[in-house]
Parts: structure tokens; sequence; C-alpha cells
């Protein structure tokens, strides 16, 4: 058999990925967002007509329908052209923003760059947000290999998404994190555009977004547990699954780490605040907006939409999410997105 060069390993690894996540349950098997366990307090005197509740957002400069952004997912093999095509086509005609996947395929050979930068051409209007792996960002030495993905997707800001589980429990994977936040404050100070720095399913603590703020990121996206989990992903594709199985549920519920991050926000840190792991619905969008996000950001049952039901299924999907993010606001007295963080919530211990 012939051996695969490391560009060749990250296409496999993408197309796996995608794969497992469409036709495998990878929940959290016993986590959850904890999303959950918060209700609103109904307002039956909202003093507010339905005709006034307006879900739109400006998020990096662009207006959008709602607070809603298609989280980093894919690129950097083949069928991801018509993936990233179609998800770029929806949320532009939504008016939601786009993340593509990681673009580490991209940095080492040009084979698939279309994969990503078709989300520009089918999506010229929209936010889109570029992405690599926190690993990668380790051994950059400037700026210039960013800058050059960003160029790529002509993005609004750059994602670095940080993955150490996954890295621990990939067969492949680059446990290397060693200099991580030294990259990540030459990138807030050298890139152009915003950086933001996110999770991918584990959830980033108070300590760890303190430090992220010290280091000059202004846009932080909590990733929590309760969503997919990426050990589970991960625990599939190994041979042995033992280890991988032991840190299925591993992380930081989506709804702990939103609070940790208001919390730092009420000393008056500043950031720009993403809410993603596990939204399901414009029910959770509410809730996160109501502890203290600015947007909210969903993968998983967004491209299960879509491979079920095409664009149209898609663009129905994030239809509902808005009609059912109107209706909380309206049942709130909630006449703008951030007009939720008034809102009352009572939180519930479940036995």
């Amino acid at each position: 058999m012939p051996r695969q060069t490391p560009g060749h390993r990250t296409t496999s690894r993408k197309k796996q990925h995608v794969d497992i996540t469409l036709t495998r349950d990878v929940r959290f098997r016993e986590k959850t967002t904890g999303l959950e366990d918060i209700e609103f307090v109904h307002n039956a005197l909202p003093e507010l007509d339905m005709a006034g509740v307006d879900t739109r957002t400006v998020f990096l400069g662009r207006e959008l329908s709602l607070p809603l952004m298609v989280s980093c997912m894919t690129g950097g093999y083949a069928r991801a052209l018509s993936i990233n095509r179609d998800l770029a086509a929806v949320c532009e005609s939504e008016r939601i923003a786009l993340g593509v996947g990681s673009q580490r395929q991209a940095l080492e050979n040009t084979a698939y760059h279309r994969t990503f930068s078709v989300v520009r051409e089918a999506a010229p209007t929209i936010p889109v947000i570029g992405n690599i792996g926190a690993a990668e960002v380790a051994r950059m030495k400037d700026a210039s290999a960013a800058l050059r993905l960003a160029e790529l997707v002509r993005a609004d800001a750059f994602a670095v998404h940080l993955n150490p589980l996954q890295e621990f429990l990939q067969p492949e994977g680059t446990p290397s994190f060693r200099g991580v936040l030294a990259g990540i404050a030459m990138l807030a100070r050298d890139l152009p555009i915003p950086l933001i720095v996110k999770e991918i399913g584990a959830g980033l603590s108070a300590g760890v977004i303190r430090r992220l703020l010290d280091a000059g990121v202004t846009m932080i996206d909590v990733a929590g547990a309760g969503g997919t989990s990426w050990a589970g992903v991960e625990a599939l594709r190994r041979k042995d699954s033992r280890t991988a199985a032991l840190f299925w549920d591993w992380g930081i519920p989506t709804a702990a780490a939103l609070r940790d991050a208001a919390a730092l926000r009420r000393e008056g840190r500043q950031m720009t605040l993403i809410a993603s792991g596990g939204i399901t619905s414009g029910l959770d969008i509410a809730k996160c907006l109501a502890l203290g996000a600015d947007m909210a950001a969903s993968a998983r049952p967004l491209l299960q939409a879509l491979t079920e039901g095409g664009t149209k299924g898609l663009a129905a999907l994030v239809g509902r999410w808005k009609e059912a993010l109107r209706g909380a606001m309206f049942l709130t007295g909630s006449a703008r997105p951030p007009d939720l963080r008034a809102a009352q919530l009572v939180t519930y211990t479940r036995s």
C-alpha cells in the first residue's frame, strides 16, 4: 500500500469525521449542555407586539437576520466542495454567518483549496470565518500562514480552535500545545481581522478565557460539552477505543461555560461571546443570549438538515429556529436579542 503524505492523511481524516458525524450517534452519552435545566419565567404582560420583535443583529460589521452562525465544519476533501457551497448559499439567503472547517489541509497542499474558497463565491455578503488548529498555531513564527488562509476565504475573522482532547485521542493526533498561547497572542496582534478562539465541544473554563483575554483575544466561542462528542468521534476511528471511551463525556457543559464567561464580563472584561456546543433550536439560542452570549453557533444539526433535505431542508430548519427565537423574545418582552439578558430565568436541579 502506498505511503500517505501528510496532506492525504488530513484529507482522509476530514472525510471520516464528516461521515461519522452524519451516520453514527456521537452525542454525549450522560452529560448534557445544561440548557435543558434552564427555563424562562413566562411574561404574561410583555407590553410588546409580535410585529415589534426584531431578531436582527450585527456581527463582524454585517447585518444578520438572527444571531446564528453555522459553526466551523468542513473543507479539504472532494465532497466538501458541494457541502460548503450549499452551506454558504443557504447562509447567504438566510442572512446567517458561516465558519469553514480547519484549513490545515490548505497549508499542506493546494489540491482542495476551492473547497474553502467556494464559500465566499456562494456567500459574498455574510460574515465568513477562517479556521486553523492550535497545534499549527504553536509552530507559527509569524502571521503569514494564517493570513494566507484568511485570504483564501476572504474572511471577516479568523478562528483558532483549541482541541487538546481530540489531539490526545486522535490516532494521528498532534498533542503539542506548548507555545499555543504565544502564537494566539501573535495572531491577535498581527492579523488585520478579529481573532476568534474556540473549543470544539469540551468547553472553555473561566481561567482559560481570562488568559485568552489577557493575550489580546476579543472574541470567544465557549463551544461547550453536550452536543457532539469529538472524543466519541475519535473512539469510533480507533482500533482500540477503550481509552477514548473513558473520555466520551469529558468537558464543561455549554451553560456552565457561558456562566463563567458572563461572570468575567461583570468584572469588566470585554469580549464578543459566542455560544456553541449542543445548540439544537431557537429556544436554545434564546437561552444562550439570556446567559450573556452575543451569538450562537451550531454544526451537526445543520449539516444533517442539509444532508437529509438539501438546501431547502436547511433553510426550513433555520426558519424554524428563527421562529422559536422570536417566540421566546415575545414571551419575555424582549424586542431585540440583547434584551434577553434582562429576561428572568429559573434553573431546575433534576434528580
